[in-house]
């Protein structure tokens, strides 16, 4: 064994396996869960993966309203009149938090793996909300459920700013998921409108009655793709 061998060795032992936990995984890899992070493809992955997340609910025959919102300053918002996600709080996680904020902060959380919630799910191999959460500079999540509206903010990288926080009384159901992508993490953040489009319009060919808009702020230009048949 020669002397750089020697060396090798040493510096590579038990101190070298590192342990990332929670979403500071995806930020140290984005590209194992999103994709390529410099062509925009894992850019636009992170759109697809909340309107995704709006189009199961659809599937699950309690959504047919989604909008879509590029925002000026190159944030996204999307908005359903499904369920909304549940605000209740999980009595077996062990910090007694919201399932909201479950949703959001934790890989591998969510309603598509009980088949009682969702009996067909598009999203089912998506990367889910926390990932969008963790690779995004903020995020602002307002959840319709129950009677009540309420609201919870992230930082960047997915941290929490505050608890779930009841707004009022209200009598619509839905999601609302508004973020900006992390431009330390995409090396080119601007969203492609035709992409968005595109990937709207397929998805209300699938749906019969759905209707999905696509707004960008920008142009002030709006398209919508609403097909009676499917």
């Amino acid at each position: 064994m020669s002397e750089k061998d020697d060396l090798n060795n040493a510096d590579y032992n038990a101190d070298s396996i590192k342990i990332l936990k929670g979403l500071d995984a995806v930020r140290k890899r984005p590209g194992m869960y999103i994709g390529d992070t410099s062509d925009g493809s894992g850019l636009h992955h992170m759109v697809f993966e909340v309107l995704d997340n709006a189009i199961d609910e659809s599937l699950a025959g309690h959504c047919n309203d989604i909008k879509v919102i590029i925002h000026a300053d190159n944030s996204i918002t999307v908005t359903d009149n499904g369920r909304g996600i549940p605000t209740d709080i999980k009595e077996d996680d062990e910090f007694k938090r919201s399932a909201a904020e479950i949703v959001m902060t934790e890989l591998h959380a969510g309603g598509k793996f009980d088949q009682n919630s969702y009996k067909v799910s598009g999203g089912l191999h998506g990367v889910g909300a926390s990932v969008v959460n963790a690779l995004s500079e903020w995020l602002e999540v307002t959840v319709a459920f129950n009677g009540n509206l309420y609201r919870m903010s992230f930082s960047q990288g997915g941290s929490k700013i505050s608890k779930l926080e009841n707004l009022g009384k209200t009598n619509k159901t839905g999601s609302t998921v508004w973020f900006k992508p992390d431009e330390k993490i995409f090396s080119k953040a601007t969203f492609d409108i035709e992409l968005i489009n595109e990937r709207a319009q397929e998805s209300a060919f699938l749906l019969k009655g759905i209707k999905i808009s696509v707004r960008d702020e920008k142009t002030n230009k709006t398209e919508i793709y609403h097909y009676d048949n499917g």
